[in-house]
């Protein structure tokens, strides 16, 4: 990669330039260290934003993200807005590789001026999201974009990383899906702020109501948030954009309740405060896997992996 001018790439981001926008995310999601620290020191001269929307949304694979994504991000432009969709895809644990087809599913979005999508890959990475989706959001803000979606890869066990990079968690569910709630959801669930009953126009009236229904009584025995934000659920269709306004309204009035009990901002603080935890991770990370693998395996099989990396620090001085 040529040498990159950082301050030059910083104001073009400003100006709204969407190739450097998106040179600067391939930057931070770059497994080498030199890019990270580049797309930091770009990062570092672009203004913050104290006003943008992170909105996560998941839902398990076939409630219709894309579908429901597309149709928020539409309704909201209409509002005078600008929106960033940041589309996290899986990846193979063969290949690496990721069908990254978000922007052929949202055909009509990503041909409006005031959207940009982003599809990534997960490289393996937990929590739903990439490693490097906490620069992209830094990154889209400063480009202007006053709303940034996370799309995550569908609902998992280890799908919890991105309520820490977000002020807002959507959960999509589908009618009809039992005790569902009860299984993997319900950590889910309890991070959720507003559920979506989603695809309501394909299925009986009586599954929706009994979905909505189920949603109402789990929602009762859920801890409360942080936030103190009473959760709420909506029943609509991404697909023909029922229920989208009355989700907004519902998004806009989050937003004034936690501004106003200062969550937004105490919120965000935290969340500088977990990245930085996780960069330092990285780093030290990166540095010393090297030479923890020229590190002699021991012939003594009694030892395991974890007293050989503990002999490892202490040798280092790092216990």
């Amino acid at each position: 990669m040529q040498k990159i001018d950082a301050e030059l790439l910083a104001q073009k981001i400003i100006n709204g330039d969407r190739f450097a926008l998106s040179r600067a995310i391939t930057l931070a999601e770059s497994s080498r260290i030199e890019h990270l620290e580049l797309a930091h020191k770009i990062i570092h001269l672009l203004p913050a934003s104290k006003t943008s929307k992170r909105i996560a949304i998941t839902g398990t694979p076939g409630v219709g993200k894309s579908t429901f994504i597309e149709s928020l991000g539409k309704y909201i432009i209409q509002q005078g807005k600008k929106v960033a969709i940041l589309a996290v895809d899986p990846s193979s644990s063969l290949s690496k590789g990721s069908i990254l087809g978000d922007k052929t599913r949202m055909e009509d979005l990503a041909r409006e001026e005031n959207a940009f999508i982003r599809p990534s890959a997960s490289n393996g990475s937990l929590g739903g999201i990439t490693s490097r989706t906490y620069e992209a959001i830094l990154l889209c803000e400063a480009a202007g974009f006053d709303t940034v979606i996370i799309e995550t890869v569908g609902v998992g066990q280890s799908e919890t990383l991105v309520n820490e990079i977000t002020d807002l968690f959507v959960f999509l569910q589908l009618p009809g899906s039992g005790d569902d709630l009860q299984g993997i959801k319900r950590g889910i669930m309890e991070m959720a702020d507003l559920i979506f009953v989603n695809k309501a126009d394909t299925f009986q009236e009586k599954l929706v109501k009994d979905a909505k229904l189920d949603i109402v009584r789990s929602l009762q025995f859920l801890p409360t948030k942080a936030s103190q934000w009473k959760r709420k659920s909506i029943i609509g269709s991404g697909l023909i954009g029922k229920g989208i306004p009355e989700l907004w309204d519902l998004i806009n009035e989050y937003y004034s309740f936690i501004d106003e009990n200062n969550y937004f901002q105490n919120n965000r603080e935290n969340q500088q405060l977990k990245q930085a935890e996780r960069y330092a991770f990285d780093l030290i990370q990166q540095k010393f896997i090297k030479k923890l693998k020229e590190y002699p395996i021991s012939q003594d099989k009694t030892i395991s992996a974890f007293e050989m990396a503990k002999n490892w620090l202490s040798d280092h001085h790092l216990e």
